[in-house]
């Protein structure tokens, strides 16, 4: 299959795609401070800059997107992949997910607990923000 836009189209549809402050992210940031959690953003000291971080609790939060990150669930319908350039997209996936493990790694190495969010779960709010508090609130969990 080739692709159906031109490669000035492409690019500037790529461009687009943000890093930080992504809707997934600006969703997860609004419940957890209207349950009362105050944090930090992006912290560059820490592995992987973590999109929420909990100093105090050493608690980091990831908010993936699963096409990007490739969400390993198999009912997930956002981590499709593309039908065309398929030597192109294959590695960048394997980076991805490869440099994302290394990064919860280190900071678990550091002593951080890491919760990592994905953009599918987002749909049921009430079930989100109970694993949000779980992981804030326990100690031994995640």
């Amino acid at each position: 299959m080739v692709d159906t836009l031109a490669p000035s189209q492409r690019s500037e549809r790529m461009s687009r795609v943000r890093g930080k402050n992504t809707k997934p992210e600006l969703y997860v940031r609004r419940l957890l401070h209207g349950m009362g959690y105050r944090y930090r953003l992006h912290r560059r000291d820490l592995p992987g800059n973590p999109d929420i971080v909990f100093g105090k609790r050493r608690k980091a939060i990831f908010v993936h997107g699963c096409f990007w990150h490739r969400h390993p669930d198999p009912g997930c319908r956002l981590t499709r992949t593309p039908k065309s350039r398929l030597e192109f997209w294959e590695p960048k996936f394997a980076a991805n997910v490869a440099r994302d493990a290394r990064h919860q790694a280190a900071l678990e190495a550091m002593g951080w607990k890491v919760l990592v969010v994905w953009e599918c779960e987002l749909v049921d709010k009430e079930q989100v923000k109970n694993e949000l508090r779980h992981f804030l609130e326990d100690n031994e969990r995640h």
